[in-house]
C-alpha cells in the first residue's frame, strides 16, 4: 500500500502563489505515474496535473502556464508550485498515485484564494 500525505495548503490572495507538497510511505521509484486533482465547492473532482517516473509532466487547460507539477523520487514527495492564482482555483487539493495498477489518494489539503 502507499499512504500519502498532503500539506501547504492555506488562504492566499488573488495573484499569489502557493506550494503544495504530497509526502509518499514508500520510495516513490516504484510509483510510475503520480497527480493532483482537485474538488471545488459544488462541483465534481478534477485532474489537474500528473507526472510520470521520467519527469514528463501534463497539465489541465485551466492551469497550465501557472501550476508546475515535480516529484524528488530521493526525498519521496511530489510538489505542486501554483502561481497566478484565482478565486476558481479555490478547492480541496488531492494527491494520486497509481501504483501496481492500483490508485491511492491523500486526505487533501484545502486551497482558498480570495479576490
Amino acid at each position: 500500500q502507499v499512504q500519502l500525505v498532503e500539506s501547504g495548503g492555506g488562504l492566499v490572495q488573488a495573484g499569489g502563489s502557493l506550494r503544495l507538497s504530497c509526502a509518499a510511505s514508500r520510495s516513490m521509484l516504484t510509483i510510475n505515474v503520480m497527480g493532483w486533482y482537485r474538488r471545488a465547492p459544488g462541483k465534481q473532482r478534477e485532474w489537474v496535473a500528473a507526472i510520470d517516473s521520467g519527469g514528463t509532466a501534463n497539465y489541465a487547460s485551466s492551469v497550465k502556464a501557472r501550476f508546475t507539477i515535480s516529484r524528488d523520487n530521493a526525498q519521496n514527495t511530489m510538489y505542486l508550485q501554483m502561481n497566478s492564482l484565482k478565486p476558481e482555483d479555490t478547492a480541496i487539493y488531492y494527491c494520486n498515485a497509481l501504483w501496481f495498477n492500483r490508485e491511492y489518494w491523500g486526505q487533501g489539503t484545502q486551497v482558498t484564494v480570495s479576490s
